[in-house]
């Protein structure tokens, strides 16, 4: 499903023009980034869990030239969870 769609299907099912579905969706995707970012976490219990987490610097190859050892820096990283109730609904 693309975020069109996913506006799409709000619209209709809340009985909501495109453009409020829209900025709904907008809305809800910039304040998970928000608590993110400043908490480390956004979550709902039962369907999923975003979360930050640190990666340490490592040594890489260079895909243009596989005989170069580069650097990869550390840095931040999301990783995301499915809820268990999601999970059960999905099976």
């Amino acid at each position: 499903m693309t975020k069109l769609q996913l506006i799409e299907i709000m619209a209709t099912q809340m009985w909501v023009t495109k453009k409020f579905a829209n900025q709904f969706v907008n809305c809800l995707l910039k304040n998970i980034i928000k608590a993110v970012r400043r908490t480390w976490e956004a979550k709902i219990t039962w369907f999923w869990t975003f979360r930050k987490s640190k990666r340490n610097a490592r040594d890489g190859i260079n895909p243009q030239n596989p005989k170069q050892l580069i650097r990869i820096p550390a840095m931040n990283v999301v990783t995301f969870r499915v809820g268990r109730i999601f999970k059960k609904a999905v099976k």
